[in-house]
């Protein structure tokens, strides 16, 4: 499907590729620090004692959002549609959801405005597929 927001499209999963691969290899290679970081974080919430469940959950959607953002990409070069752009979009946004929650639980509120960044692009990408 060639349209005129193809390369708007793209742009969009390139980003969320590079942000949701990266923070997932973040994750893997560094694994306990980031748990310890979180337990410190997340000492005086609800999710205090599910901090290494919720950080594999985290790292999960990060890593199908980020790749079906490059299979995305590959289809729309390929002109066989936005299917997967718009499942990139969706986890995208489902992950932002949870990283938002967690910021709102944990009280961080810089945090949590800064997911909001993140999200209006998940939001502009489904509306355009």
């Amino acid at each position: 499907m060639e349209t005129n927001l193809n390369p708007v499209i793209i742009i969009t999963l390139a980003f969320f590729a590079i942000t949701f691969i990266q923070s997932g290899y973040d994750k893997i290679m560094d694994w306990k620090g980031n748990i310890g970081w979180l337990k410190g974080h997340f000492a005086a919430t609800p999710i205090k004692n599910m901090v290494p469940l919720s950080l594999m959950l985290i790292l999960v959607l990060e890593i199908l959002a980020g790749a079906f953002a490059v299979i995305g990409i590959i289809k729309i070069w390929m002109d066989e549609g936005t299917e997967f752009a718009f499942y990139a979009g969706v986890l995208s946004a489902i992950t932002l959801l949870f990283l938002l929650l967690g910021q709102r639980l944990a009280k961080d509120y810089d945090g949590a405005r800064t997911i909001v960044i993140y999200f209006i692009p998940a939001i502009l990408l489904l509306t355009w597929v």
